[in-house]
């Protein structure tokens, strides 16, 4: 194109020359020539975008439209003439290109969270199953005939299909309501009442790690919730359990409410050992674990944050999590208020 229009300025410029020495005729010559170069560049020009458009017009169509079927009849006119600008199908391809690009990586980002699922499920499986076969085993080889043996044997094979057990239930629970199977079915109740009863059942376990279950100032009358009972109970007990057994003895785990004009949220606050800041992002993922030997130490099947969530997000509601490593943690969460 710039080689066109130098040339067409060279002949110009030389006709105009020749019109200052010489006669009109050579003059005419050379504008006729210029002219006769210009229509031929765009002829040539709209030939070559014609059949480029030709070439491409497949490509364009799968590229552009084939997963948009959304698109108007008018735009598929468009392209069937041949009006589309290569720099419109430049910059089609290209966004084209970035969107299959960020594809891969949600699958990539998909295949690597299902190697961790799968490699995390069979790891939690994997100690139960060896300890049931290591204590069937010792119960064949004589320990059945043995009275101080085979009871203690069989008592912790129990457990250890309890925890078998308890970690498929959780998984299928998380299944359903991934998948809205799992639908919560709402009452009106009173959110200060559940509490306490959470307290009462968790009134052992807090005795023997010497944790106090308190109130930030109980309410003196009732906040009533619309939401699934049973499900809010499930939260409530996973968190007090969870600020329970990594609490530091002599501690403390400490429930808030705040009521607002058409929520009640509350708080559960505790003064354990807390979460490292890098680890936060990842603390309602299935079977992460902070502190992975403690955790299994204290049982549990590590789901149960995981399960918290998605109970909440069952009920259209928000749950967040802030900690400090070494002063606690403070999980917050919010119920619909009911209306009266």
């Amino acid at each position: 194109m710039i080689f066109l229009a130098l040339f067409l300025t060279i002949i110009v410029g030389l006709g105009w020359y020749y019109l200052m020495i010489t006669d009109f005729s050579f003059v005419f010559m050379m504008l006729g020539l210029a002219i006769f170069f210009l229509i031929a560049f765009y002829i040539i020009q709209f030939a070559i975008n014609k059949f480029l458009l030709e070439k491409i017009r497949p490509i364009y169509k799968i590229i552009d439209f084939v997963p948009h079927k959304d698109k108007k009849d008018k735009e598929e006119i468009k392209l069937s003439h041949g009006f589309v600008e290569l720099s419109e199908v430049e910059q089609d391809v290209g966004n084209w290109a970035k969107n299959q690009r960020q594809e891969i990586e949600r699958l990539k980002e998909l295949e690597r969270y299902r190697k961790d699922f799968v490699g995390n499920v069979s790891h939690e499986l994997k100690t139960p199953i060896f300890n049931i076969q290591g204590y069937i085993l010792t119960l064949l080889e004589g320990g059945l005939e043995d009275p101080n043996i085979n009871k203690l044997y069989l008592n912790r094979t129990e457990k250890s299909i309890d925890r078998m057990i308890s970690i498929v239930e959780d998984l299928e629970s998380i299944n359903k309501l991934e998948t809205g199977e799992l639908k919560p079915q709402f009452s009106v109740f009173d959110i200060v009442k559940i509490v306490e009863d959470v307290y009462e059942m968790e009134q052992r376990l807090s005795k023997e790690r010497k944790i106090s279950l308190m109130f930030a100032g109980k309410p003196d009358k009732p906040l009533m919730v619309k939401a699934d009972r049973k499900r809010i109970i499930e939260v409530l007990t996973n968190l007090v359990v969870n600020g329970v057994k990594y609490g530091e003895k002599n501690g403390f785990i400490k429930i808030s409410f705040y009521d607002f004009d058409d929520k009640i949220m509350l708080e559960v606050s505790d003064n354990g050992i807390g979460i490292d800041k890098k680890d936060l992002p990842r603390i309602f993922e299935r079977f992460f674990r902070v502190d992975k030997s403690r955790s299994r130490e204290q049982g549990g099947t590590g789901l149960g944050l995981s399960i918290v969530k998605h109970i909440i997000e069952a009920h259209n509601q928000t749950i967040n999590v802030q900690s400090v490593f070494n002063e606690g943690t403070t999980f917050t969460f919010t119920l619909e208020k009911a209306k009266y």
